[in-house]
Order: C-alpha cells, then structure tokens, then sequence
C-alpha cells in the first residue's frame, strides 16, 4: 500500500484530461525558478506554456510507453519489453526502422503508478473507439497507449509520399480499443477536426498529426496538371481520401 502527498492535492497541479489509465496534470506555475528568470516564467504561465505529466493508474489497464519516457513508479509495477517471441521481436524491430519510432516501447503492468516525464508540449488522449479502432500518427507524437493496442507499420498508398517533401514511406498505425496518449506541438484548442465521409482533403505541408486508418493518405499534385499546379501557387499536396477523421494543426506549432 503507498500514499503520495504534496502531488494531486497540491494546489499548483491541475488535472485536465483523463481516459482510461491516462490522467494529464498541468503545472500552474514554475516555482522553482531563480530571480532573473521569474518575468520569464510569469509571462510562460500567461501564455499557456506549463510543464506537463501524465500519470498511469496500471489497476485500470497496462500500458506502453515511448522508450525513454519513465519518471517515476510507486505500487506494484513490473516493466517488461513486451516481446512475445523472436517472430514479435524481429516485426517490432523491422517496424521501428521503417516508422522512426523506438524498436521496443516497454509495457507496465501492476496495480501502481507510472508517471512520464514533463514536457512543454500538448498532451492530447484519443479514445480509438471514436476513431473505430484505428488511427495514424505523425512522427513523433506517440507517447503511451493501452497495452491492449496493437501498434503497426503503415504504408502510404503512392511511392510519391517518399519522394514529394520531408515525407517517409511509412507510419506508425494504432489500432484497436482502448486508450491513446499522443505529444503534440499545438494544444487541442487549436486543433481542427474534419469529419470525411467519401469525401477528400488536401493539405499544404506536414500540418495533420493524426488520420483514421480508413483513410487512403497519398502526395499529390495540387492541381490535375503540371500548368495548374503552377497556376495555383502550390506544388505537392498531402492528400487524405476516404471516410474517417483527419486532425490537423492550422499553425505552425513544430518550430515554437
């Protein structure tokens, strides 16, 4: 049995988001900070930039993490790679070269906690379910899911998404029930959702963090020829098709 004191009721911490085993707090203020950084900071808290956590109750659901991403455990925790066999190891290992990602996210179970390290970046909890049980990530926003997800190379559907700008072939694909705990650059207020039923969306640059794995995602050109494309202004689209969810992030919040 454990008790943790001077964290969830201490009144600078604020819970603002729980799914599932997920629950994100949010730093109010930076306290520990020296005289000269104190407008630094003063002005950080008023603009929204926080220290953030995610804490994972393991008596809800086990749970994998982006490797690297462990802070501090109490409970009865045991972390495991979650390799099931050298057939699971050489597909996780093949999956992480193509998609960028880590080979092995560690997986904890327990009845404890889990807490990830703090990041100034966005925390956002997606409930696949919403999503009908599959979704795509941009590189690098995956943070932790529900270890009852299945994780997976996803193959753009035209060679051209390689080639036409900052683009890799694959993605890492997320699928099933449960919980999905995503690091995004931009909050989710910013965040426009769009709702596609046989329809089409086009995109100028690398904006969307997240699409259903419904959807056929391809780079095009934005017009239906060479000459319109020039006359439009623009060259190479990203191009989402199909019947699912597209989020996409209207400013630039990578570079920030």
């Amino acid at each position: 049995m454990f008790n943790v004191q001077n964290f969830f009721n201490n009144d600078d911490i604020k819970i603002t988001d729980q799914l599932g085993p997920f629950s994100v707090v949010e730093y109010q203020r930076d306290l520990s900070v020296a005289p000269a950084n104190a407008m630094h900071a003063y002005y950080c808290s008023l603009m929204n930039v926080r220290r953030r956590q995610v804490i994972c109750d393991l008596s809800v659901a086990p749970v994998t993490v982006q490797a690297g991403a462990m802070q501090w455990m109490v409970g009865k925790v045991n972390a495991t790679t979650g390799i099931k066999g050298v057939g699971d190891l050489f597909g996780k290992a093949i999956r992480g070269k193509v998609t960028g990602e880590s080979a092995i996210k560690p997986e904890y179970v327990g009845d404890g906690l889990l807490t990830l390290e703090p990041t100034f970046k966005y925390i956002l909890l997606l409930d696949l379910d919403d999503w009908n049980g599959s979704v795509v990530l941009e590189d690098g926003m995956f943070l932790a899911c529900d270890s009852r997800l299945k994780q997976k190379a996803v193959m753009r559907s035209n060679f051209s998404s390689t080639v036409a700008g900052n683009e890799g072939l694959f993605n890492l694909g997320i699928q099933g029930s449960g919980a999905l705990c995503l690091e995004s650059p931009v909050p989710r207020e910013e965040l426009i959702e769009f709702t596609l039923k046989d329809d089409v969306l086009k995109v100028d640059g690398d904006m969307v963090i997240a699409w259903s794995g419904s959807l056929d995602f391809t780079v095009e050109r934005s017009g239906k020829s060479l000459i319109g494309s020039a006359a439009s202004g623009e060259g190479l689209v990203n191009v989402y098709r199909g019947t699912g969810k597209v989020l996409m992030a209207p400013v630039d919040g990578k570079n920030g």
